[in-house]
């Protein structure tokens, strides 16, 4: 997995638990995504392709179980339940519906990372490439370095996820609250400076964009076909 940041969704509703979980994951380099409910999870699942998601059993409305039960027939993402102590039966139940793994609550960080990893060898390509070359231009989502006219442009883990998303539907228009949802931002300016970012490290003529363009009313677009 050499050069490949997984992202990962979170699912709790104990905002302790989620900024732990989210601060931890971070710091081993992974690209983390939250949601406080089944609810808000199923939304984000819509929009963005993770690489694993890390599932509370117990929450308000829709539990984790109802949410596996729900989706696993359309999702093929790994999982790990969280659960507290006293949850064998859910524990097992939740194993039987599909999850991959589980960690009661509490938990130590170390584990939780080893957890993952071990997961993520089984699920994630070592040689997986991801490389996309239009035109004058070459996109290295692994090494996160757009090649243009012999230079090179870095791109950060937020351009990399919405280059990411966009890449694998060309042609299909993203709204802001899309983007938005995919890199966990609610303000639609501060989305519109990270296109305009984009535009000046893909784009030939930024101001006459001919990839990365805008559908008004609607949202932006990525056209490399």
């Amino acid at each position: 997995m050499d050069n490949y940041i997984a992202h990962i969704l979170v699912v709790d509703d104990d905002d302790g638990i989620r900024s732990l979980v989210k601060r931890y994951l971070n710091e081993n380099n992974y690209i983390v995504t939250t949601a406080a409910s089944a609810e808000e999870a199923i939304e984000k699942i819509e929009v963005i392709e993770f690489d694993l998601i890390i599932l509370d059993i117990m929450m308000p409305g829709k539990s984790g179980l109802d949410f596996i039960e729900e989706n696993r027939k359309k999702l093929e993402t790994p999982i790990i339940l969280l659960t507290a102590k006293g949850e064998a039966e859910e524990r097992i139940e939740g194993l039987e519906t599909g999850a991959d793994d589980y960690l009661p609550k509490p938990f130590e960080p170390k584990e939780l990372i080893l957890r993952i990893q071990n997961i993520l060898k089984k699920t994630i390509k070592n040689n997986q490439k991801r490389v996309i070359k239009f035109e004058n231009i070459e996109i290295d989502l692994n090494k996160q370095i757009i090649f243009k006219k012999n230079k090179e442009y870095k791109i950060n883990n937020t351009e990399k996820l919405i280059l990411e998303k966009m890449i694998n539907n060309p042609g299909k228009t993203y709204s802001r609250e899309d983007i938005g949802l995919l890199i966990d931002l609610e303000k639609e300016r501060s989305i519109d400076v990270i296109i305009t970012r984009l535009r000046k490290k893909i784009e030939i003529d930024p101001k006459n964009p001919k990839f990365l363009q805008t559908i008004r009313g609607a949202g932006y677009v990525l056209w490399i076909e």
